[in-house]
């Protein structure tokens, strides 16, 4: 299709929603959200299209205001912190959905090249975690408690610290998504490798069922977490790197808006995480394992439906009601 016959088109449900935006009739949020995403359909198909067109630049600037009628009267309707979570931030991770899932393949990736390192050479696990950690856990290993390394402080004691510890690990991977998202590479390399040398040092010393019971009682949210804070990165540097119809400095504000929202949203995840850890994690011997799959289960399950279906839910009401 053609700009001028794209234009004609739409061009009347332009003027309409344009119209829309100076009367002072009280419209609800679900109809402004409606308004919002047939402007996003438009907007990508002249990004596509017709990149360098004034057309592109007019849909933007119309999209941007249009949403920010959508927040402002669901924060109105709803509450803040419901628009917060329930709309804002599920709208983010549906735009940016692909991001997110690169930054999930990414990890995963470097999860596999840290245990495939640590089976060939046995030296790796040692330079990546320690000879200190490695050997107080070949101590716990050989009592019959590899796991204990949890129990070595007091319950609140645990929680605070690693939830401290996680929250910095998170912040860093977001924060160094302005170096053109290689910070953020670097720190999500360095997690990943851990993880998958971490782990196949429990298998190789026979260990890793009870080393999954133990570890991702609070991993699976944690290291999740962490998934989306990557993701969080990669969009700041993004912007940076592909302004796209946005001058760069448009862009960046953009991108950090919305990244910043989306690395906001991983903290209760994190904390929560970190509560597991610091209560729960240290009894994972003693626990029936029906309960240490079921909490495994649920957190991951929670965090994976709230980051990458929940958003997609959203968009497919929303569309429903055009």
């Amino acid at each position: 299709m053609r700009e001028i016959a794209f234009i004609k088109q739409n061009k009347e449900k332009w003027l309409n929603i344009e119209q829309q935006l100076t009367i002072k009739n009280k419209i609800s949020a679900d109809n402004w959200s409606n308004m919002y995403v047939q402007l996003s359909n438009d907007l990508a198909f002249a990004q596509t299209y017709f990149p360098k067109s004034d057309l592109t630049v007019y849909l933007n600037n119309l999209a941007s205001t249009v949403h920010q009628k959508v927040y402002t009267n669901y924060r109105y309707e709803k509450g803040v912190l419901n628009a917060f979570f329930f709309y804002d931030v599920p709208l983010i991770a549906y735009k940016y959905r692909k991001v997110m899932y690169f930054a999930l393949i990414l990890f995963l990736v470097f999860v596999t090249i840290g245990a495939v390192s640590a089976a060939v050479d046995e030296r790796y696990v040692r330079l990546i975690l320690g000879d200190a950690y490695v050997n107080q856990t070949l101590e716990n290993i050989s009592k019959g408690d590899a796991m204990a390394v949890y129990k070595s402080s007091s319950n609140w004691g645990s929680a605070f610290g690693i939830t401290i510890n996680n929250l910095y690990v998170g912040v860093r991977c977001y924060i160094y998504g302005i170096f053109l998202g290689l910070g953020t590479f670097y720190i999500m390399v360095q997690n990943a490798v851990m993880l998958g040398s971490f782990q196949y040092f429990f298998y190789e010393k026979g260990v890793f069922s009870e080393s999954i019971r133990g570890i991702w009682l609070h991993g699976s949210m944690e290291i999740m977490a962490i998934v989306i804070e990557v993701a969080a990165g990669f969009m700041l540097g993004a912007s940076l790197l592909f302004p796209g119809t946005y001058t760069r400095m448009q862009s960046l504000k953009i991108g950090f808006k919305n990244s910043f929202k989306l690395f906001i949203s991983t903290m209760p995840f994190t904390i929560f995480a970190g509560l597991i850890e610091g209560y729960i994690t240290r009894y994972a011997k003693e626990m029936p394992n029906v309960l240490n799959y079921l909490i495994i289960g649920s957190t991951l399950a929670l965090i994976t439906f709230y980051y990458f279906i929940y958003p997609v839910l959203i968009h497919k009401k929303t569309l429903k009601n055009l």
